[in-house]
Order: structure tokens, then sequence, then C-alpha cells
């Protein structure tokens, strides 16, 4: 079911802490880091975006592991906005205290919580926090059980085999709603897309490269398994990276050498080819990437909830050495030009013919 009001589309932003260069090109001390992220969350409130969510890693080039602390933070200085996890690597986390974090960030915040659970595709903390990692199935697929269980807010009884079992346990503090609003995270797996079904849970999508238009068949297959389940309606929301400056050629220039560094060190640790400048501008043009003139990103962020019916859209806005200060106007940007420019552009196309 496609948004009935353009009103009805919320329209986040994620980041996941990244070590930012300060104004003499040298990177941030974490601490200053996250002191930032802090800001540029208060920012987004102030300006009407409607979520932030945060990430989890536990390398050199982010600054966040503790992404419920931040999130605690920006909670107590904001007033609108939703806050949550983007993600929360469920894996190598225990469920329980998952929870109780989360619910404890959602008192603080007036029940504006939201918890999205991910395997991850960084596999850091599983050898820091003692896990194997050819147990990455079974232990997310048991986890989110036991969180789902925990989720429902009253006594649980679980067995597994990634901990001891409980027999009709509460967990504390419960949510003031009754309900904490969790999402699964995929990123194009048709069994993650069936698990999210199988638990309720919205689905959120990490489109992070080609047309987003590719995933359609993956949310047409998560509503059919939904109704198959008989799982009432979910929506679906879209993570993907981008950055929004003055002009179309300012932001092109302002974040190639950022993002040529992050997926270019990325791209060496996994594998991949080089980061060419002319795969940058296919992403741009034709790809995943939200890159531009407020205009020019809110078209192409239109065109992406229209051709995937989607209900939510984060924006990716950090990427790699990026400074503060770009980000902070990109934020501004999108919350006080972007946003509006959607939701127009939109309620434009939901106007029936003749009307």
């Amino acid at each position: 079911m496609a948004i009935a009001d353009a009103n009805d589309l919320e329209l986040g932003i994620d980041t996941f802490g990244d070590v930012t260069n300060g104004p003499d090109g040298q990177p941030l001390p974490y601490g200053q880091v996250i002191r930032n992220v802090v800001e540029e969350g208060v920012l987004a409130d102030h300006v009407g975006v409607d979520a932030i969510t945060i990430g989890e890693h536990h390398r050199d080039d982010f600054a966040v592991s503790a992404p419920d602390v931040v999130l605690a933070a920006i909670a107590a200085r904001t007033e609108r906005i939703r806050i949550g996890s983007g993600v929360t690597v469920l894996s190598s986390d225990d469920p329980i205290r998952v929870f109780q974090r989360f619910a404890t960030i959602d008192a603080i915040s007036n029940g504006r919580a939201d918890v999205i659970m991910g395997r991850g595709s960084f596999t850091e903390s599983f050898p820091l926090f003692g896990y194997a990692l050819q147990d990455y199935q079974t232990l997310f697929e048991e986890k989110l059980n036991l969180y789902a269980e925990v989720q429902k807010e009253q006594p649980v009884t679980w067995q597994g085999s990634t901990r001891a079992p409980l027999q009709n346990q509460m967990v504390y503090p419960t949510t003031e709603s009754g309900a904490l609003r969790t999402w699964v995270g995929v990123g194009g797996s048709p069994e993650s897309v069936v698990r999210a079904a199988n638990y309720g849970f919205p689905l959120m999508l990490a489109i992070i490269g080609g047309p987003a238009e590719r995933f359609v068949p993956f949310v047409e297959l998560y509503h059919r398994a939904l109704t198959q389940l008989e799982q009432p309606w979910q929506p679906v929301g879209v993570h993907s990276p981008g950055y929004i400056a003055d002009t179309d050629e300012q932001a092109m220039d302002e974040l190639w050498p950022a993002y040529e560094q992050m997926f270019g060190r990325i791209g060496r640790e996994r594998g991949w080819g080089p980061t060419t400048y002319a795969h940058f501008q296919q992403e741009v043009e034709h790809g995943s990437l939200y890159v531009g003139s407020p205009e020019t990103v809110a078209r192409k962020i239109a065109a992406t909830v229209s051709a995937l019916g989607i209900q939510r859209f984060d924006l990716k806005y950090s990427t790699g050495p990026l400074q503060h200060e770009k980000l902070m106007h990109a934020i501004e940007l999108y919350g006080t030009q972007v946003i509006p420019r959607v939701r127009e552009l939109l309620a434009e196309r939901l106007v029936p013919a003749g009307a």
C-alpha cells in the first residue's frame, strides 16, 4: 500500500559517525566527532527532519560504537524527531539488553525511539565480543527470535542454543506505549525479507548501489509474505547514501574526495575493483547516490518513493572524512528545502486526473 498522503511519508537521515576532518584536513578526535553527531541530530530536529538513525561500527574510521548512548544524548535535546539505530548488529549483542537500552531511550524521548535490527555488513564486532563468524546465521536468527518475544512486553519463556533458557521472565523497563517500534534492515536477500515479514516487523531496505527500481520485487515479496503469514500491513523504508549542497556541481565536487577515500578503503578490504569517478558519476545519475542541489535530490527521492511504494526514506548523509560544517549545511538543506519539495512532488502525483 503506497502512501495516500504525502505528509504520511517519513523522511529521515542516517550517520555512522564517520571520522571527519577538521579545518586543517586532519581527522578529528573521536570525542569531537561524537559531539558533532549530537549537534547534527539537534539541528535535524530544528529543521524538520522526521528521523535520525545512527549505525554501530568497531573500527578506526567510525567514532560511534555505542549508538544508543549518542541517541540518548540527542533524545534529551530534541522535541519531535524520531531517533533510532541503523543498524543494531543483533548477532553480536544481547537482545534483552538491546530492548532495555531502547526502551530507556523511548522513555527519555517520550516515545520516539526506533530499533533497526540487522546483521551488519562489517564483522569486527564478532571477534571483539567473543563470537565466531561461522555462527553468523544462527546467532541472528535465534537472537531476533528472542528479541521478538521480549518486544511483546509479556513474560518470556524461550529456549535456544546461543544462551541459557528463560522461564516466564519479564524484562524491564516496559514502554509506555506497549510496543517499541522495531524494523529489520536487509540488504537484498529474499530470505531476510521473508524473515522480517514472519515477525511482523517493518522492513528497511539498504540500497547502496544500482537503480532503486530493482528492489521492487523485494517490496512485493515482503507484502505478499505479510499477507500469507496473516501478519498486519507494515511500512517499508529505504536507506541510501547522498549529499546535498547549494548546486549540483558543488555537491559533486565536495563529496567525491571523501567518497573516493571511504569506498576506496572498503573496496580494498573486500576485494572490489577501484573506486573511479566514472562509477561515482554513474551512481549519482542512474544509481542510488542522492547527490546534488535540493531540487535534484528531492526529485530523485520522490521518484524512488513512487517507484517502490515506500513509506520512509532515510538519507545517509555522512561520508568518510567530509567535514562536519558541510554535513550541517546538508542537513539544513534537507530539512528546509528537500523535505518540503519531496512532499510537494508526491502530492502532485497523488492528485487524481481531472481533479
